[in-house]
């Protein structure tokens, strides 16, 4: 899946390259993955998409680790990784979507873990279906009367409305015992904030994954809050995280101190060895000199 600052660079580069280009052929689902999701069949993705052109990329106000594609008047939300494949550029051997545009060009997503590429009619999102997870800024805006639309958007944690207050108010929602990881990086609580940004910001504010809620003093808690916003503020500013590619599969700028890249490595402020653990059905990555097993 892509988090909060690889959807961001995606979206501006995908306006930058590929906006106003025809799409002339569709091949979804060639190489079949048990977590790649479609919505209804992705054989009729040819059908939906040719002869559409790409309008504009945005990032989901509901949830920052989706990006959105909209083609004329269909839309794609995409959670994996993207591709841009210049005419004659070789492509990938295999993939879960590819997009031929009419200059020659690809696009292609090739899921790893999981991921959606989900295809629907732009004027169904955000009207018809409110329980729908992914909603278009331009529906949200023209049935903003719409209570189910607008007590669901959440504020993006790196806006304005992402104050200490609304901060607070999320701590204040869940049960005390919860772990530093769990409040985070499940239930979509922050939008786009997922276990591989998770790493880091728990490093910068020298807290535990497995650190309770219960433990942290108000000290701790503010501090926390401080790096959610600065460090994803940072990955999204140098162009995402060198563990992750954007659309011409450059790495980011953004090298992460806590990652598979640096699991050899000691860590750059205590030179303590950093340590692997698998924890809630992923891995976590903490320095036990800065961030002390609770």
């Amino acid at each position: 899946m892509i988090e909060l600052p690889e959807v961001h660079v995606l979206a501006e580069q995908i306006n930058q390259t590929l906006e106003g280009k025809t799409i002339k052929n569709v091949t979804a689902n060639a190489n079949p993955h048990s977590f790649a999701w479609f919505s209804g069949d992705p054989a009729a993705y040819n059908g939906m998409l040719s002869g559409k052109k790409i309008t504009k990329a945005n990032v989901d106000i509901y949830n920052e680790s989706v990006l959105e594609i909209i083609c004329d008047d269909m839309l794609l939300n995409i959670t994996t990784p993207i591709k841009y494949h210049a005419p004659g550029g070789k492509l990938p051997k295999s993939h879960q979507l590819l997009l031929e545009f009419a200059d020659g060009s690809h696009m292609s997503c090739t899921v790893q873990m999981w991921g959606g590429m989900l295809c629907t009619p732009l004027a169904d999102k955000g009207v018809k279906d409110t329980s729908w997870y992914f909603v278009n800024p331009d529906a949200v805006a023209n049935y903003k009367e719409n209570e189910e639309i607008k007590n669901r958007l959440l504020p993006s944690p790196l806006s304005d409305a992402f104050d200490k207050a609304y901060w607070n108010s999320l701590i204040d929602s869940v049960k005390q015992n919860m772990s530093a990881k769990a409040f985070l990086a499940t239930e979509q609580r922050i939008p786009g904030l997922g276990n591989g940004v998770l790493q880091d910001i728990l490093w910068n504010a020298k807290i535990h994954p497995k650190r309770k809620l219960e433990t942290m003093t108000n000290e701790d808690k503010e501090r926390l809050f401080s790096c959610v916003k600065s460090t994803l503020k940072e990955m999204k500013d140098k162009g995402g995280r060198d563990t992750e590619k954007d659309l011409y599969g450059q790495k980011g700028g953004y090298n992460t101190v806590l990652s598979k890249n640096t699991l050899l490595s000691p860590c750059p402020a205590c030179g303590s060895n950093l340590v692997r653990q698998a924890y809630m059905g992923g891995n976590i990555y903490f320095c036990p000199g800065c961030q002390p097993v609770p």
